[in-house]
């Protein structure tokens, strides 16, 4: 795969565009093909090889930008909104990866049980999980003693769930119960509302 730190500002946006519209179709088909990838991005077959010689590249490519947007994601997300706000929302956007995932998941398990690649992926999820956890038990809206691995292992599941309206369903009740078991108190609904 080509370093993207020694690309010009041209390279760059190709390589960008095609990763943005590699996610979105996987999500939407994970058998779409290199050359349609490319037709889709506006860029010839040539350029989509030439930064990612392999449909495994690009896949772990995607992999990468999105868990790299998701880890940035969390304290963006701290700095707008309160804690366990921030949590869900950051929750919801790791469900929504996790659409492109189940489509190739047997490439990204196969290429990321290499060590090199959990170090690049695998920590830097954990301290955003970390992180968030964290700032929702600071301010009360969790118990304290959450163990940010073991949520990180339990949202990991969604990623099996499909992606269809039944599997949306399921991952917004998985997600519910995650929340309940960190102990979220439950946001009682005025009486106002409830009429």
């Amino acid at each position: 795969m080509v370093d993207d730190g020694n690309l010009r500002a041209d390279a760059r946006a190709n390589r960008d565009r095609i990763l943005d519209v590699a996610r979105d179709a996987l999500a939407t088909d994970p058998a779409a093909s290199l050359n349609s990838i490319a037709k889709a991005a506006g860029v010839g077959a040539g350029t989509l090889y030439r930064h990612f010689p392999s449909r495994e590249s690009l896949v772990l490519a995607v992999y990468r930008k999105e868990i790299d947007t998701l880890v940035a994601l969390a304290p963006a997300l701290l700095a707008k909104h309160p804690p366990l706000q921030a949590f869900r929302i950051w929750c919801d956007r790791l469900a929504k990866f996790g659409r492109m995932k189940y489509g190739v998941a047997d490439i990204v398990h196969a290429a990321t049980s290499h060590q090199d690649i959990q170090e690049t992926t695998y920590r830097p999820m954990l301290g955003a999980v970390r992180q968030l956890i964290s700032a929702c038990e600071g301010s009360g809206d969790i118990r304290r003693g959450n163990n940010p691995e073991d949520f990180l292992v339990l949202v990991g599941l969604l990623w099996r769930i499909p992606p269809n309206s039944a599997g949306e369903a399921r991952v917004k009740r998985l997600l519910a119960l995650a929340f309940r078991g960190l102990g979220v108190r439950e946001i009682a609904v005025p009486e106002t509302v409830r009429r």
